[in-house]
């Protein structure tokens, strides 16, 4: 077995079609064809079910391609320990955002890992802070910004600031909200995030600390600035940003509820079995001296 296969087996499970895959491994379609037939015949089981829309995993298939990306995975480790000994840091690194580029810092983060590491290559993906910790644990992402309590044992991170939330209404409401306990402001139609979210979380925490009963959804929104527009436009009721909220009460665009002010943490997540990787210590080196650094945008 080689392990040149088991890329060629990675890449067609991946992308379920030889010339596709043919075109990620650098190779041509039929000798990325003869390499599968190889590899099947020398494990003794069929890896694909062939069919004219392209390559779909056999239940065999399904189950060894885990142990094959788990070799691939470690094969990666041990070259990254390898560049590390050498004085170098280079490779691809799968990177959740939430909330707004502005506040992660991302455009400063990106700059400074690329000015350090120029061999790294960086790539983003947008997520609710709730999926982004689900794929750090299960490999999808190699970290992760996220805001809230970290709820896994097997996921760490590093500490980036504190953020605190108000309760906010449309501006029409001001009357309304200002007369009400926390049974009247749980009455009101709310604007939540999915379940899975911080966000989400942060509104039934709040309101499970005070013995009240989470409200209702009127709406669901699965981005804060979203929430934002909906709550200024009249839906309902939300968690916003201090800072955002703030600047659209001054804007008379919204009313804040002053009986309560919540505060969580922003975090970088990564998985605790990976903190001495070479490229999670490279990223948390980044962020460290970003972080430390003023904020450019002067905001939040």
């Amino acid at each position: 077995m080689e392990f040149y296969q088991l890329r060629s087996f990675a890449a067609v499970a991946e992308l379920g079609h030889l010339t596709r895959a043919a075109e990620r491994v650098h190779v041509s379609q039929p000798a990325l064809s003869a390499q599968i037939k190889a590899l099947e015949e020398e494990l003794g089981v069929r890896l694909f079910e062939r069919n004219p829309g392209g390559m779909a995993l056999t239940r065999a298939g399904e189950r060894l391609l885990e142990q094959t990306e788990k070799v691939l995975a470690a094969a990666e480790e041990l070259k990254n320990a390898a560049k590390a000994l050498r004085g170098e840091i280079a490779g691809r690194l799968r990177i959740g955002t939430v909330l707004s580029p502005e506040l992660i810092r991302l455009g400063e983060f990106f700059g400074r890992a690329m000015e350090r590491f120029p061999l790294l290559e960086l790539e983003f993906h947008n997520q609710v802070s709730g999926e982004a910790i689900e794929a750090v644990r299960d490999g999808s992402l190699d970290g992760s910004f996220y805001f809230g309590d970290i709820p896994h044992q097997s996921v760490t991170g590093l500490a980036l600031r504190e953020m605190a939330y108000r309760v906010t209404a449309p501006a029409a409401w001001a009357e309304r909200v200002r007369q009400a306990d926390w049974e009247g402001i749980a009455a009101l139609p709310w604007v939540l995030t999915p379940p899975i979210s911080s966000h989400n979380h942060l509104v039934q925490q709040m309101f499970r600390s005070h013995g009240v009963a989470a409200p209702a959804k009127l709406v669901e929104a699965d981005q804060e600035p979203v929430v934002a527009s909906l709550v200024v436009s009249g839906a309902g009721v939300s968690l916003m940003r201090e800072d955002v909220a703030l600047e659209r009460e001054r804007a008379g665009e919204v009313c804040i509820w002053d009986k309560v002010r919540l505060t969580t943490t922003l975090w970088f997540v990564y998985l605790a079995d990976r903190t001495q990787d070479p490229l999670i210590q490279a990223l948390l080196e980044v962020l460290q001296k970003t972080w430390a650094s003023p904020d450019p945008s002067a905001r939040a």
